[in-house]
């Protein structure tokens, strides 16, 4: 029977998660030149649109539809065919099916948005949007099918995540690292500046991810119950954790500590968090924070040494936070938490631990190859990469014919 006490808070959650997007596009926009705001942000708001429509059509369907093998939906829930409000068997049965398909839509759509950081300032408008449709039907749906659908291989494994550590943050981080390998740096990478253009804009797109984070995990529980007030409380616990550790690593290394680090510590802890956030305790939640904001700075820092042109640290925050994250769940699990997930390291299973590390080497290897592959197709047929003349320009200009600042 639907609740409706459930269906209010998941379609609030819904919302909470859709909030998401437009906070990245804020929160991208402002690390970016001030030449580039506009054409990153739209990458971030036409994924509303774009994976929306495919959501409806294909996406839905091969993520939850009727079971195939373990590896994929069939297409019998084509076009939203018998999702109706009558709640599923199978998925969240005290509310709504449109409510959990939509639900799990804001998720699908935020995925791609989140890659594009990798390569911002650089990328072309329209095989931005060729990669991302393909990406979403040839990698999101598959492993979320696997992970979260009804008959999903990984699921039959063991494999836990309770918000999108391997669904989301993996998956994005994977594609993140195939682009910049397949694309390389922008122009005058390490001979020139790449100062963000508008930090305030960057904290206030923290601010609405922080606050849309409360959807994306509490709500992934598809009831207002203890579970979902675990995840909640894990969720603000492991953000506040992040950005302190990295606001404390940052003073230590460079004498100061900085809005853009604490922005950059938050997400990571939220990242980082997502996959346990319903299955571990408050002091595990500050402790994987703290994880979080220690190793995603170091991977950030790192990155430079390398010559990594990850223009807005995705692979370092959030492919590297949802692989931790995932491992920490494999610890600090406890079915006393949340007695439909498992018991991990510190209880007693370290079986659980291998099987989080199995679901990681699939999922991430995956992930990179289909992504990497698509890119390359891209690239030789169309083009990724801007004209150098374009990118000096800057994508306002040469993508959109617009500007952010009248000057």
């Amino acid at each position: 029977m639907i609740n409706s006490g459930d269906t209010a808070f998941i379609l609030a959650a819904a919302g909470l998660v859709l909030l998401m997007t437009p906070g990245l596009a804020l929160f991208y926009g402002g690390m970016v030149r001030s030449k580039n705001v506009l054409g990153t942000i739209m990458q971030s708001f036409i994924m509303i649109s774009l994976i929306s429509i495919e959501w409806v059509y294909f996406g839905y369907t091969m993520s939850f539809g009727p079971d195939l093998g373990g590896f994929i939906g069939d297409l019998s829930w084509f076009g939203l065919c018998g999702v109706t409000a009558a709640p599923s068997p199978d998925y969240a049965s005290s509310i709504p099916h449109l409510v959990f398909m939509i639900y799990q839509c804001m998720f699908a759509v935020i995925t791609p948005a989140l890659i594009a950081g990798a390569f911002a300032e650089r990328v072309r408008f329209a095989p931005f949007v060729v990669f991302s449709l393909l990406w979403a039907i040839l990698v999101y749906n598959p492993v979320c099918h696997w992970i979260w659908g009804k008959g999903g291989w990984l699921a039959a494994r063991g494999v836990l995540d309770f918000a999108g550590g391997l669904v989301v943050h993996l998956t994005c981080g994977a594609a993140a690292l195939a682009a910049v390998i397949v694309i390389g740096p922008r122009e005058h990478y390490g001979k020139t500046s790449f100062m963000p253009h508008n930090l305030p804009m960057t904290l206030m797109g923290t601010g609405l991810l922080w606050f849309g984070w409360f959807g994306f995990n509490a709500g992934s529980a598809l009831a207002a119950n203890g579970v979902a007030a675990t995840a909640f409380t894990s969720t603000h616990l492991g953000g506040m954790a992040g950005m302190a550790m990295w606001s404390i690593m940052e003073w230590l290394h460079t004498g100061r500590p900085t809005t853009l680090g604490a922005a950059s510590g938050a997400i990571a802890g939220l990242a980082t968090i997502t996959p346990a956030a319903g299955f571990v305790g408050p002091n595990s939640a500050v402790l994987i924070g703290l994880l979080a904001g220690l190793c995603c700075f170091l991977a950030v820092s790192y990155k430079n040494r390398l010559g990594f042109d990850d223009s807005l640290d995705v692979v370092g925050i959030h492919g590297l936070g949802g692989l931790l994250g995932t491992i920490c769940l494999g610890i600090f699990a406890s079915k006393a938490v949340n007695p439909a997930g498992a018991d991990g390291l510190l209880s007693g299973n370290p079986g659980f631990l291998a099987t989080q590390f199995f679901g990681i080497a699939v999922v991430g290897i995956y992930a990179f190859v289909i992504s990497w592959i698509l890119l390359k197709i891209i690239n030789s047929t169309m083009g990724l990469r801007m004209s150098r003349d374009n990118e000096v320009l800057g994508l306002d200009q040469a993508e959109h014919s617009e500007a952010a600042y009248n000057t």
